[in-house]
C-alpha cells in the first residue's frame, strides 16, 4: 500500500508564509508535556487491541530478545520508584528540567476547561523533584496556589542556570497587569511580582546575562527588565515579535503608528537596540517577518507593492543587508530556514501554486547570499513543518523526505551537507514484497506524526556517535502501514530493524543504553524494554504491578542520565484518572565503569573497499572517534566526553559545490552552467565597486578543510565601475531613535531643539536619497549584486539542535545502484 500525498507535516523551521517569514519555532528540550487522551468514563475499560492496530499485518523479521536474570530483576525493583498523584484531576502535565545535572524537575498540572471557571478560586498544581523524578513534592503553596499558564507557564534559564519564571494565568479584563513568580534556587522558593502588563508571549532570557528579560504585552508593548523581573520598563510600542542577537543586541518588528495588520501587508519595521532599549535603529522597512540563526539575520520583504516577496540577509548584525539570490515567493508560497550555523544555511523555497506540498532546498555560501540547488521536490506540508532532520550524531548528515510525481513519499539522506542525496539502503534483516522493484528504507518524520502514523520523530544525540533510532518501512515508497523501529549505528549508511511496531524510545548514558516502550492508545502497559548493545538485543522489565495508560517517556536532556520516567494514568477506585510517574534508575544495573578496553577507534564515513587516502573524507577531513564497543556492558557516566581525531584530506571535486549560476549534472559530480546564465557575465558589487566573477563552476563548501589536490579556477577581478552597495535602499535608518522614559523627561527647550535638528536631518536625508537614487538609476543592472559580509564569531543565540555542516547543488540520488533521479 503506497502512502499517497495528502500531506500536512513537519520539522523545525524559521518560516515565511503568505503568510510571512521567519520566526523561530524551536522546541525547548528542557520541557515536555503529556496529556490524557481518553475520557474518564473509558479509563476503567481495558479494551482489547483495536481493529486499527491489527489490520497492518505481521512484520517480516524477528527481533533479538534476552531473558532478564533474577538478579537483574531484583536490582531494577530496588531502583524503581512509583509516584501516584492522588486527587490531581489535571488533564495535562508539563515537565521542565531546571539546571544541568541538578536532578530538579518542576511539574505543572493544568486542566483544560474554559478559563473563566478558574477565575473564581481555581488553581493549578506545581510539583518539584530533586532526584530526577524518584520523588515528587506538592509545592503549590509556595505560589499561593495560583493558576499558572499552560502554554508558557514555566520558563527555565538556559544552560546550568538555577533561575525559573512562572507566569500566572489571570483574566486580562479584571486585572491591570499580570503576575509572575521568580526563583533563583531551582524552585525551592519563589518571589511574587506584579507586572505592569499582561504577557502575550513567553518571557525570554538573554543568553549572556540571565537577569536581562524581554517580553511583549497583549497590547503590543515591548518590555525589558534588567534585574530578573523585579522592575520593568516599556521601551517601545506596537511590537510583534523579538529575538536576542549577539551579546545584548535585541531585534524586534513593530507596526508604524496608526496602522493595523501591518504584518499581513508587509509594512513592519525591523528595529535593533544595542543598549537595552536606550536607543533604537530602524534597520529594515516594509518587512513581513524576520529571523536570526547562526549569526545570519533574515527578513522577508516586498520590494514593490504587489510584487512577490524576497529575502534579504545580513551577517553583520543588521548593519548591511543583501538580497539573497533565491527565487521569489508569492502569497501562495513560503520560505523556510530548515537548518543553519555560522557557515551555511539550508533554505526551502515552496513550489509555486497553492498547496503544492513540496519545493526546492537550497544551500548558501558562507555569507548567506548566494544559494545553490541541493534537493528538488522536497516534501513540505500544509502545517508549516517538514521532515528535514539534522543527524546530530555524525557530522554532515541530513535526512528528509521527497514527494515524487507519482504521489509516493521517499526518504533521502545526504552525508556531505546537501551536496548529494541518495536513497537509504534496505536493512538486511527485512524483506520487501515479491513485486517490489526497488526496495529501500523510508523513515517517518513530522508528516507521519501529524497523521498519527508514528508516535516519535528520528532520535539522535551528539554524544551517541553514529546512533540513529527511527520509525520506518521498506518498499518502493513510504507505507501508511504500522511502522517498525530501525536503528543505524554508523550515521545512516546501514540500518537494521530492531523492534516490531511503534514505540516511544530514549537514548541514555551517551548511547550506552537505549530504552523503549510500546505505543498503544487504548491499552494499558506495564513493561519497558532496554538494550545495552545499540538495539541489537533487548530485555524486558515489568516496572509496575498495576498497568497504566501510557502518556510518554521523560529523561533529562543531553542523554547523560541513566534515569528514565514512564508517565501515564490509571483509574482509581472511583474510576477517576490518577496520574502516575514511574522512574527507573539503571545506574545500579550497569555498575561497572567503562575502561579503555571497552572503547574502539572508529573512522566515520568509512566505506568498505575505499581508498586509504580518501576513505572517510567528508568536507575536507577525516574524523576518528573513540566510542563504546557494541558488546561492552558498562557505564559511560555523566563525565563522558566524546574524543575525536581530525586528519585533513586532499581536495577533490566532492569538496566543492556548484558556484552561483551552475548546477550539478545528473548522475555525475560535474557542475554545468545554467541555461539562463550562459550568455551573461557574472558581476559582483563589493564595497561600491563592480567586480567580475570568473569561475569554472565550483566554489569550496563552507567549513571544508581540505588541503591541496583539486583546485578549480575561480577569480574575481575589479572592473573599475561604481555600483550600489547591494543593500536595499530603505533598510538603514540615517538616525537612531532615542527611548526616553517617564522618569527622565528632558526640558521643553531641549525637545524643541532636538525636533528641529531631526527635521533638518530628515530634509537632508531625503535630498541625499533622491540624488543617490538618480545616480543608481543610471547605472547598469547586474546579474546579481551583494556586499562583502563579514561573519561574526558571536555565539548563536537561538536554541537549536547541536551540529550541522555544508555542501550544495542539484539533489541527485547517488544510490547504491541505478536508482532514478528526482526530476
Amino acid at each position: 500500500m503506497l502512502w499517497k500525498a495528502m500531506v500536512c507535516c513537519g520539522a523545525w523551521l524559521l518560516v515565511m508564509s503568505s503568510r510571512s517569514l521567519i520566526g523561530a519555532n524551536k522546541h525547548d528540550p528542557r520541557t515536555v508535556s503529556f496529556s490524557r487522551t481518553l475520557r474518564p468514563e473509558k479509563l476503567g475499560q481495558v479494551r482489547s487491541r483495536s481493529r486499527r492496530e491489527s489490520w497492518f499485518g505481521a512484520s517480516s523479521f524477528a527481533y533479538c530478545r534476552q531473558p532478564l536474570t533474577q538478579s537483574e530483576h531484583e536490582t531494577l525493583d530496588q531502583n524503581t520508584h512509583e509516584t501516584g498523584f492522588h486527587g490531581d484531576d489535571g488533564s495535562s502535565f508539563t515537565l521542565t528540567w531546571v539546571g544541568d545535572g541538578t536532578g530538579v524537575i518542576l511539574v505543572l498540572s493544568t486542566i483544560s476547561v474554559p478559563l473563566d471557571s478558574f477565575y473564581e478560586g481555581g488553581s493549578s498544581r506545581l510539583y518539584r523533584s530533586e532526584d530526577y523524578g524518584k520523588n515528587f513534592h506538592d509545592i503549590s503553596h509556595v505560589i499561593n496556589h495560583t493558576f499558572i499558564r499552560k502554554d508558557f507557564g514555566v520558563s527555565a534559564g538556559p544552560g546550568n542556570s538555577k533561575q525559573v519564571i512562572l507566569t500566572a494565568d489571570l483574566p486580562i479584563t479584571k486585572t491591570e497587569g499580570g503576575v509572575i513568580f521568580t526563583s533563583e534556587d531551582t524552585g525551592v522558593s519563589f518571589t511574587s511580582i506584579i507586572l505592569p502588563f499582561h504577557p502575550a508571549q513567553p518571557i525570554t532570557f538573554n543568553f549572556q546575562n540571565l537577569n536581562y528579560l524581554v517580553a511583549i504585552s497583549t497590547d503590543g508593548g515591548l518590555w525589558l527588565s534588567l534585574d530578573f523581573g523585579n522592575r520593568w520598563a516599556k521601551v517601545h510600542e506596537g511590537a510583534h515579535s523579538f529575538m536576542w542577537g549577539a551579546n545584548i543586541t535585541l531585534y524586534f518588528s513593530s507596526s508604524p503608528k496608526g496602522t493595523v495588520e501591518a504584518n499581513r501587508r508587509g509594512e513592519l519595521f525591523l528595529k535593533r537596540t544595542k543598549d537595552l532599549g536606550q536607543t533604537f535603529t530602524t534597520i529594515a522597512q516594509n518587512i513581513f517577518s524576520f529571523g536570526y540563526i547562526g549569526g545570519f539575520l533574515f527578513t522577508s520583504v516586498m520590494e514593490k507593492l504587489g510584487s512577490p516577496r524576497v529575502i534579504y540577509v545580513s551577517s553583520d548584525q543588521g548593519e548591511t543587508f543583501n538580497k539573497a539570490q533565491l527565487p521569489s515567493a508569492s502569497t501562495e508560497q513560503f520560505y523556510s530556514v530548515l537548518d543553519g550555523d555560522e557557515d551555511m544555511i539550508f533554505m526551502h523555497v515552496d513550489k509555486p501554486g497553492e498547496d503544492t506540498y513540496y519545493g526546492t532546498v537550497y544551500t548558501s555560501d558562507d555569507r548567506g547570499v548566494l544559494y545553490s540547488k541541493s534537493l528538488e521536490r522536497h516534501l513540505f506540508g500544509g502545517e508549516g513543518k517538514s521532515d528535514f532532520t539534522n543527524i546530530t550524531s555524525l557530522r554532515g548528515v541530513y535526512l528528509t523526505n521527497v514527494l515524487e510525481e507519482d504521489g509516493g513519499i521517499r526518504t533521502v539522506i545526504s552525508f556531505n551537507r546537501g551536496g548529494e542525496w541518495r536513497f537509504l539502503k534496505k536493512p538486511e534483516n527485512v524483506k520487501c514484497g515479491a513485486n517490489v522493484k526497488k526496495c529501500n528504507l523510508h523513515i517517518h518524520g513530522e508528516h507521519s506524526r501529524y497523521n498519527n502514523i508514528t508516535p516519535m520523530l528520528p532520535l539522535t544525540d551528539p554524544t551517541a556517535i553514529g546512533l540513529i533510532i527511527a520509525h520506518g518501512s521498506v518498499g518502493e515508497s513510504m507505507s501508511a502501514m504500522r511502522p517498525d523501529v530501525y536503528v543505524s549505528r554508523n550515521g545512516g549508511y546501514t540500518w537494521f530493524c530492531t523492534l516490531k511496531g511503534p514505540h516511544h524510545y530514549s537514548i541514555l548514558d551517551s548511547g550506552g543504553l537505549i530504552v523503549a516502550v510500546e505505543s498503544h492508545k487504548d491499552r494499558q502497559i506495564n513493561s519497558i524494554k532496554f538494550s545495552t548493545d545499540e538495539g541489537q538485543c533487548w530485555k524486558s522489565y515489568n516496572f509496575t504491578e498495576h498497568p497504566i495508560f501510557f502518556a510518554g517517556l521523560a529523561s533529562e536532556p543531553g542523554s547523560k542520565t541513566m534515569n528514565i520516567s514512564v508517565w501515564g494514568y490509571r483509574p482509581e477506585d472511583d474510576d477517576q484518572p490518577m496520574w502516575v510517574a514511574v522512574t527507573i534508575d539503571f545506574e545500579r544495573l550497569l555498575t561497572r565503569e567503562c575502561g579503555e578496553k571497552d572503547y574502539v577507534n572508529w573512522l566515520a564515513h568509512s566505506m568498505v573497499g575505499g581508498a586509504s587516502e580518501t576513505d572517510g573524507c567528508v568536507l575536507g577531513y577525516k574524523e576518528t572517534y573513540r566510542r563504546l564497543r557494541r558488546l561492552s556492558v558498562c557505564r559511560n557516566g555523566r563525565d563522558y566526553v566524546v574524543i575525536r581525531k581530525q586528519t585533513p584530506c586532499p581536495c577533490s571535486m566532492e569538496d566543492y559545490m556548484c558556484d552561483y549560476g551552475y548546477y550539478r549534472h545528473e548522475n555525475s559530480s560535474e557542475c554545468l552552467k545554467q541555461a539562463d546564465f550562459k550568455e551573461k557575465t557574472l558581476e559582483v558589487c563589493v564595497n561600491g565597486v563592480v567586480e567580475e566573477l570568473q569561475t569554472s563552476g565550483y566554489r569550496k563548501v563552507p567549513s571544508d578543510k581540505c588541503e591541496g589536490g583539486f583546485k578549480p579556477r575561480r577569480r574575481v577581478s575589479a572592473a573599475q565601475k561604481h555600483c550600489g552597495n547591494g543593500s536595499q535602499a530603505s533598510f538603514n535608518s540615517t538616525h537612531p531613535e532615542k527611548h526616553v522614559s517617564d522618569e527622565h523627561v528632558d526640558s521643553l527647550i531641549l525637545t524643541v531643539l532636538c525636533v528641529t535638528v531631526v527635521v533638518v536631518a530628515v530634509v537632508i536625508s531625503i535630498a541625499i536619497i533622491i540624488i543617490v537614487r538618480r545616480m543608481m538609476s543610471r547605472q547598469r543592472q547586474h546579474a546579481y549584486l551583494f556586499s562583502t559580509l563579514q561573519l561574526q564569531d558571536d555565539d548563536q543565540f537561538i536554541q537549536r539542535e547541536p551540529g550541522s555542516q555544508t555542501s550544495s547543488n542539484r539533489g541527485s540520488y547517488q544510490a547504491d545502484s541505478d536508482d532514478e533521479l528526482i526530476q
